[in-house]
């Protein structure tokens, strides 16, 4: 599974990469997880505000930091 942050790293951005990180060991699952930081590519997923998080190249949330629960409830999703 990939993860990935949109963010220009800000502590939003930080603190979304965080509770992905403990949603994946809360879900015992291999996942690698990757900060995109150039706007460049952010915009390439059609996000407009950050931070957003993706999985498996779909954009699942933007604009917000997403609690625990609802990261992995997204990845159940992909799985």
């Amino acid at each position: 599974m990939e993860i990935k942050i949109l963010g220009s790293g800000c502590s939003n951005c930080k603190k979304l990469e965080a509770n992905a990180k403990e949603a994946v060991k809360e879900l015992n699952l291999e996942a690698d997880i990757t900060k995109v930081e150039d706007i460049k590519d952010i915009m390439k997923y059609g996000v407009m505000r950050t931070p957003a998080i993706v999985i498996n190249e779909k954009v699942k949330m933007y604009g917000k930091v997403c609690t625990v629960d609802e990261i992995k409830k997204y990845i159940n999703d992909e799985m």
